[in-house]
């Protein structure tokens, strides 16, 4: 019986070693993916989320500029004697 109990250990720290070497082999297949698609995305030009929100949100301060200067416009417009659009 003792032979048995030997076998077992042997099989049980030999499917222990396998697995550490599979999720080894899984975690270094993961950082070649991640910097494989970090490589692509950096030859592609596509502008990261801080700089989306950046111009995002110079576009909309340009977009109240503009609406305020064409207030003022229409206000200059407006020939002298006329009531109010």
């Amino acid at each position: 019986m003792q032979t048995r109990n030997r076998f077992f250990d042997d099989l049980s720290q030999l499917m222990t070693n396998a697995m550490g070497v599979a999720q080894g082999a899984k975690d270094e297949a993961e950082t070649a993916f991640n910097s494989m698609i970090d490589r692509w995305l950096a030859n592609r030009d596509f502008v990261t989320r801080e700089e989306f929100e950046v111009v995002r949100a110079m576009a909309q301060k340009a977009r109240e500029e503009n609406e305020v200067l064409k207030a003022r416009l229409d206000a200059l417009e407006t020939p002298v004697g006329t009531p109010d659009r």
